[in-house]
């Protein structure tokens, strides 16, 4: 005689949603390879629409602008959508940009679908990391911003090194079009598998903030507003202002800021830099290598994020001014360009999971509102990168990038290193 016993009530361990978090991960993919995307292909999108390298290394530039300059109000505007809606309309503004980007013979042309591409990144990256999130079980948020970011060294990895080779093996232009055709299949991907989560008008400033004072002041369910009240109910600051004063988020928008620009001044002229040091044609190869270190760095950071974000934020900065440093001295050794991409991409591919959990759990209420602000932030530097970048290659030569990295990450380590009680705690 066989008994079953059965435990009275326990549940199963929570899980995440791994398909839904799996397309959250091939949007951020999207999003970040049609960022980063020239960079591979620098020299012969120049030489085809009859530009320097340096104009072409705007098409990154504009690409962020129009992030930067988009995202607040876009994200207020729309952050009564629901969630699902806004990714599908953000996802297809990709896909036509992509496409026009592909087709265009002319540098205005491209500047501008580059732009409304920067558009399109504005609502994905100000709603990504806070759906996924959303879609998570308690106590699992933060693998699941991890498991959504991993697009990022994915895109870098595997994205940016094919799309070098398919430059060099047909053209640059085809590249752009099997972007296209991936977010066609993403559309019906996320169509079918990610679950609807509505939007919070009350996050980011919406109407109905407005209409209950930004919900910061709510009044006792027995007492409504009177004419004869004495006094006016206190003004609410505008959420964004609100988010940028709790303790914690400052600090960890500076460390975006420095490192965001220090990472894309190299990365943008990363071809030029190789061209000019004799392994322009290794270009996909070195870019292979910054990917594959990059994937490492996510898997790292993804198991120890919630316990080791201080130490995983310290240490990627300094791995990345480390690669900075030997780039600088030892570029004319194949060998040491190689450990320099390594070192950068262990550096860098954790960034962005251990950046956006740093600030949602600093932001705390106010989470969605910070992570506005970071990608705000983020794509400011971004643009500055392009800009910097492409004048200290008119000016002084690709040999003066990576030491411009490594003096810009000496502020973004000693912030992190002095925000230990918040933004980056040595307690969590």
């Amino acid at each position: 005689m066989t008994t079953t016993r059965t435990r009275i009530g326990t549940s199963p361990p929570p899980t995440l949603p791994l398909p839904a978090l799996l397309s959250l991960a091939t949007a951020v993919f999207i999003t970040c390879l049609t960022e980063v995307l020239p960079a591979g292909l620098l020299p012969a999108m120049a030489r085809d629409l009859g530009v320097g390298e340096s104009a072409a290394g705007q098409s990154v530039t504009v690409y962020a602008v129009g992030t930067a300059v988009t995202a607040i109000p876009l994200t207020a505007a729309t952050s009564g959508w629901p969630r699902k809606r806004l990714l599908l309309v953000s996802m297809a503004g990709f896909c036509a940009a992509n496409t026009v980007t592909a087709l265009s013979g002319s540098y205005p042309l491209t500047m501008a679908a580059r732009f409304v591409a920067g558009v399109a990144a504005g609502l994905a990256w100000a709603l990504l990391a806070g759906y996924a999130r959303r879609l998570a079980p308690a106590g699992l948020e933060g693998r699941a911003i991890a498991v959504a970011m991993a697009g990022i060294p994915v895109a870098l990895s595997v994205g940016v090194p094919a799309a070098t080779y398919l430059g060099k093996a047909a053209d640059w232009r085809t590249a752009f079009l099997v972007m296209s055709g991936i977010t066609v299949l993403l559309l019906g991907w996320i169509t079918v598998v990610v679950p609807e989560r509505p939007g919070d008008s009350r996050q980011l400033g919406g109407p109905a903030a407005r209409e209950e004072g930004a919900g910061a002041f709510p009044l006792p369910a027995d007492r409504s507003p009177l004419p004869t009240d004495p006094t006016p109910l206190p003004t609410a600051p505008h959420p964004l202002l609100g988010a940028a004063r709790v303790p914690g988020v400052a600090p960890v928008l500076l460390v975006t800021a420095a490192f965001v620009l220090a990472h894309t001044l190299l990365y943008t002229y990363v071809a030029a830099f190789l061209d000019d040091v004799g392994l322009g044609g290794r270009t996909d190869l070195v870019l292979l290598v910054f990917g594959a270190a990059s994937l490492l760095s996510v898997w790292a950071v993804g198991a120890r994020i919630h316990r080791a974000l201080r130490a995983l934020t310290l240490g990627g900065v300094l791995l990345v001014g480390t690669a900075a440093a030997v780039l600088g001295a030892g570029a004319h050794v194949p060998a040491l360009v190689y450990g320099a991409a390594a070192l950068w991409g262990l550096g860098w591919g954790g960034a962005p999971s251990l950046l956006q959990t740093a600030v949602g759990e600093a932001g705390g209420e106010q989470a969605d509102a910070a992570q506005v602000l970071l990608v705000t932030l983020w794509n400011v530097a971004t643009a500055a990168g392009g800009i910097l970048g492409g004048l200290l290659l008119d000016l002084l030569g690709t040999r003066a990038l990576p030491w411009t990295v490594l003096v810009l990450l000496v502020p973004a380590f000693a912030t992190a290193a002095a925000a230990r009680n918040h933004g980056f705690p040595q307690r969590r």
